[in-house]
C-alpha cells in the first residue's frame, strides 16, 4: 500500500471527486490512492468518475457506515 489516503466522509458530490482528482494528479503514474466515501451519490459517482478518468479502481469495499475505495492512477 502506497500510504496516500483521502478521508472524504461527509464532503458532498461533485466535491468529492475534485478532491480525488486533484489528489491522483499528485500521484506518480502506477500509485494508488485510498479514498473513503460515504454512501449514496459518492459511492456511485466518484469511482465511476475515476475510471472515465482512466483510472482503475481495485476495489470498493463497505466498511461499516462508509466505502473504502482504492484508485491506482492510470
Amino acid at each position: 500500500m502506497s500510504g496516500h489516503e483521502l478521508d472524504l466522509r461527509g464532503i458532498v458530490c461533485p466535491i468529492n471527486f475534485v478532491k480525488t482528482k486533484l489528489k491522483l494528479e499528485e500521484l506518480a503514474s502506477g500509485e494508488e490512492l485510498v479514498v473513503l466515501l460515504d454512501p449514496g451519490e459518492p459511492i456511485e459517482n466518484v469511482p465511476r468518475s475515476a475510471r472515465d478518468e482512466g483510472h482503475k479502481v481495485l476495489s470498493l469495499e463497505r466498511e461499516g457506515d462508509y466505502y473504502r475505495v482504492v484508485v491506482k492512477k492510470g
